[in-house]
């Protein structure tokens, strides 16, 4: 029965310990605030920049055509050669051309001597009509028919720079440095023989341009900027431009501003610009797609840790922790990325605490621990 005594006395002290226990009040404990990462936005001079996308765009490219007819006696390049000023390129039968420039001085040789005859005789009737031995018709006659051989002379003339000057098209020759395409004709092919015939394409790669445009809202805050500063958007012609391919992770191409639309694209809101590169090693080829950026002078700006940038239907916004250790939402305006900090132009102060660690904790209107730390660390 020892058994039966043991049980009999735990239940009775069972029930005496849960009746002290119900004699005491239950409170709840709140759990502490959830912690989060804050730090102050950086201050510093940041180069802020205009980007865009543009196009490489050949500053010459030329069709090459048969300006006379005849057939093709030579082609003195390989498709694809890159030739400089000047070099003879296609050859058209030059024969039956120098016998026209023979044709044409010999021509002018004739008037000349039919002039010097006619002046001679006007000459002399001058003369005797001041003696009162020749009439006034034979004076008219002398002096018509000098002022006819004058005129011959002339034509004469015409004629025989118009024959050199069909000469020359017959030597066909790259009239600026830059790579001539594959040729459209063969040797001994007739060309010019209707209309002008093409024979082929010469571009030029060296300068470059780099054609892109600026939204409206661009031109406004640019035009705003210049007009502070007593600048007028001349100005920015010649400033510099960078450049970089599509699988550029920098900007290695520079050049220069040297173009500006004086109007906006009424169908495409959009203002038209051009920039001038050096392009000695032939790098940029025509119709490449590039980014374009182009750097203004350094000034303030606040920075934050890039991941404190969230975003909703309402926008970009950043979480900052005000003086009561409370957490709100902040609509913010970020610009360009520097390393992992990003600009934000507008909707921060620089003594606000903004959330870096912890987002998913800071809930906008709750309490929160908040742990200070520098912006570079926060990183």
């Amino acid at each position: 029965m020892p058994s039966r005594r043991f049980l009999r006395a735990a239940l009775i002290f069972a029930a005496c310990a849960g009746a002290a226990a119900c004699g005491k009040n239950n409170e709840y404990a709140a759990p502490p605030p959830p912690k989060v990462t804050v730090v102050t936005p950086v201050e510093q001079n940041v180069t802020r920049y205009f980007e865009a996308t543009g196009n490489t765009a050949a500053v010459n490219s030329v069709d090459l055509v048969a300006r006379v007819q005849g057939f093709v006696q030579a082609i003195s390049y390989k498709d694809g050669d890159y030739v400089k000023k000047g070099t003879s390129l296609f050859t058209i039968e030059p024969e039956p051309y120098k016998l026209k420039v023979d044709s044409a001085k010999a021509a002018v040789v004739s008037a000349q001597a039919t002039l010097t005859q006619a002046q001679a005789e006007y000459q002399r009737q001058a003369d005797l009509v001041q003696r009162q031995v020749s009439t006034q018709a034979n004076y008219d006659k002398a002096l018509a028919q000098r002022d006819s051989a004058q005129a011959d002379v002339q034509s004469a003339q015409a004629n025989e720079r118009q024959a050199e000057i069909n000469l020359s098209y017959t030597d066909v020759t790259a009239p600026f440095d830059g790579v001539v395409t594959a040729r459209q004709v063969s040797i001994g092919q007739l060309v010019g023989a209707s209309s002008p015939t093409t024979l082929a394409t010469i571009v030029q790669l060296d300068p470059i341009w780099v054609n892109f445009t600026a939204s409206e809202r661009d031109v406004l805050q640019v035009r705003a900027t210049l007009a502070k500063q007593g600048r007028t958007t001349a100005s920015l012609l010649g400033i510099p431009v960078e450049v970089a391919l599509q699988n550029d992770s920098g900007y290695p191409y520079q050049g220069k501003l040297d173009y500006i639309a004086p109007n906006v694209d009424p169908s495409t809101g959009t203002l038209a610009a051009r920039a001038t590169l050096e392009n000695g090693d032939r790098a940029l080829l025509p119709g490449y797609f590039v980014r374009v950026r182009i750097p203004a002078k350094p000034a303030p700006a606040l920075l934050v840790p890039d991941v404190a940038i969230g975003s909703d239907q309402g926008g970009r916004y950043v979480l900052v922790v005000n003086k009561d250790n409370v957490v709100e939402q902040r609509k913010v305006e970020p610009g360009q990325l520097d390393g992992d900090l990003r600009v934000i132009e507008s909707g921060l102060n620089k003594d606000d605490r903004v959330v870096v660690g912890g987002i998913m904790r800071a809930i906008p209107g709750q309490k929160v621990d908040a742990e200070e730390r520098s912006a570079s660390a926060a990183k």
